[in-house]
């Protein structure tokens, strides 16, 4: 996709970034002012809230809450959102400044690596998470035999070691240049050819090649193979506990919750995926069709913002779905203005007192996000 219009998540062919090939770019202009006034709201409110919102679930599930099976896997998805979005003033800036990059090369190819890496981790993670729950439905004595906090951490980072390698290529192939129309812009974009040569046929196969390589791979390796295993955990989970009511009574909150998060997750990548594979099409053999341009034209901001939207619904989904998730953040909030105003009444020993009492009732944790 064309790095002009999409900060960290470009898959462009070079050539078009570069406005080698870029005609139909200057007949969108308005259009991508428009859409990119939208991304900038979109990114600055997944900042705010995604950083904020992951914050705390990082803060309760790794400090306040007992350590879980359950509470290691929403750790380890909020660490991946909390880092992404921790990066997005990088793409605010990128954007506000009309697409020219202050920051580097290295910041350049670590912003691009951050924002996959965020998505090769949490689809996994949803994929351990749906296997776990498969397991525990499917074989529940061996599960509570052998389901630990020590191998869910070990599997955690077996997750992160496979997204980094994953999420490797992006690293190796972003870089930055000047605009084809303006020496003075610095562009942030994929060079797959690692040159400046628009003209030699086979450095352009070459391009070609790599880009179509790494996308068609980010979507059956970050998409259809994950989701595939998903599915087919739900099915067999679904399956199961329809032949057991007291099971199904049992797993309720915990199944919807997670449940939530994968088909937001879903519903928030698949037409980033989809608007990928259009744009690739689109760029084969070196012809661009005008109305696939321009559906990628309009779909790639609203599909980016979307995936840059998926990084803050999670805390969300937490609150509003997870009872014992509130309860616990209430609870601690609640803790720390009391430590606060303590300090501020040194002499009461009746105040200290009840804090004492507040804080021992707060001990109180159920096992579940």
């Amino acid at each position: 996709m064309e790095k002009i219009t999409t900060a960290p998540f470009s898959h462009n062919n070079t050539t078009d970034a570069t406005g080698k090939n870029g005609s139909l770019y200057h007949e969108h202009a308005e259009l991508r002012q428009s859409l990119n006034i939208m991304s900038l709201i979109v990114y600055c409110l997944a900042f705010v809230l995604g950083v904020l919102g992951n914050g705390v679930v990082i803060w309760v599930t790794g400090f306040k809450m007992k350590k879980t099976v359950n509470t290691v896997w929403f750790l380890n998805l909020a660490l991946a959102d909390f880092l992404f979005t921790a990066f997005l003033p990088l793409s605010v800036t990128y954007t506000a400044m009309d697409f020219h990059w202050p920051f580097g090369n290295f910041t350049c190819k670590l912003n691009s690596t951050i924002s996959f890496l965020n998505m090769f981790a949490s689809v996994y993670i949803l994929v351990v998470i749906s296997v776990d729950r498969c397991v525990s439905v499917v074989w529940p004595v061996w599960t509570r035999n052998h389901r630990s906090v020590r191998k869910a951490s070990f599997v955690s980072l077996g997750v992160w070691v496979l997204a980094l390698i994953l999420s490797a290529p992006y690293f190796i192939f972003r870089d930055t240049g000047p605009s084809h129309d303006n020496n003075d812009i610095i562009n942030c974009f994929n060079n797959f050819a690692f040159s400046d040569d628009y003209e030699t046929p086979s450095v352009n196969q070459l391009r070609q090649f790599r880009n179509q390589a790494l996308t068609i791979t980010r979507f059956l390796l970050g998409f259809v193979v994950p989701f595939t295993v998903i599915v087919s955990c739900y099915a067999v989970i679904i399956h199961r506990l329809r032949r057991n009511r007291t099971l199904a009574s049992q797993s309720s909150r915990p199944f919807k919750i997670i449940a939530a998060v994968i088909t937001t997750f879903f519903l928030c990548w698949a037409p980033y995926h989809i608007m990928a594979l259009i744009d690739l099409v689109n760029h084969m053999n070196n012809y661009t069709c005008e109305t696939l341009e321009h559906v990628t034209t309009i779909g790639v901001p609203i599909a980016t913002s979307l995936a840059f939207l998926n990084s803050c619904l999670n805390p969300l989904l937490y609150v509003f779905m997870g009872q014992d998730f509130k309860d616990k953040v209430r609870k601690s909030i609640l803790n720390v203005l009391e430590t606060a105003f303590q300090e501020e009444v040194t002499g009461s020993h009746t105040y200290t007192k009840s804090v004492d009492t507040s804080q021992s009732t707060g001990k109180s944790v159920s096992t579940e996000v």
